[in-house]
């Protein structure tokens, strides 16, 4: 078994970061209203027109609620939505390409 020793200082801010952590993992006790957001919050938040926001219900690209005329999306929905529409950075996929072009004709290098 190996032993770690730290002084008071490092193990203070150890001890800082796993209450941070702990915080961080229990549930919040968030009110409702910052959970979910109506269809004109959304559109000013995302910065897009209405006809957009119809536009990707209709396809399905966004889930939301409906009560009567009104339209409501939550938090989750939205950042759902935005992670299936993520993107890597233009380099990182230039230099994904160039090397998996590489790997495929090795021979010539």
């Amino acid at each position: 078994m190996e032993a770690i020793f730290m002084t008071p200082e490092q193990y203070q801010k150890l001890l800082e970061k796993i209450e941070e952590i702990n915080l961080r993992l229990q549930p919040s006790s968030k009110n409702i209203r910052d959970l979910i957001i109506d269809n004109d919050d959304f559109i000013s938040t995302m910065k897009i027109a209405s006809r957009t926001a119809q536009r990707w219900r209709d396809q399905g690209k966004i889930s939301f609620s409906q009560v009567g005329a009104k339209i409501y999306y939550t938090q989750e929905d939205i950042e759902m939505f935005l992670k299936r529409h993520y993107n890597d950075a233009f380099a990182n996929k230039s230099v994904a390409r160039i090397k998996s072009r590489f790997m495929k004709n090795p021979a010539k290098r």
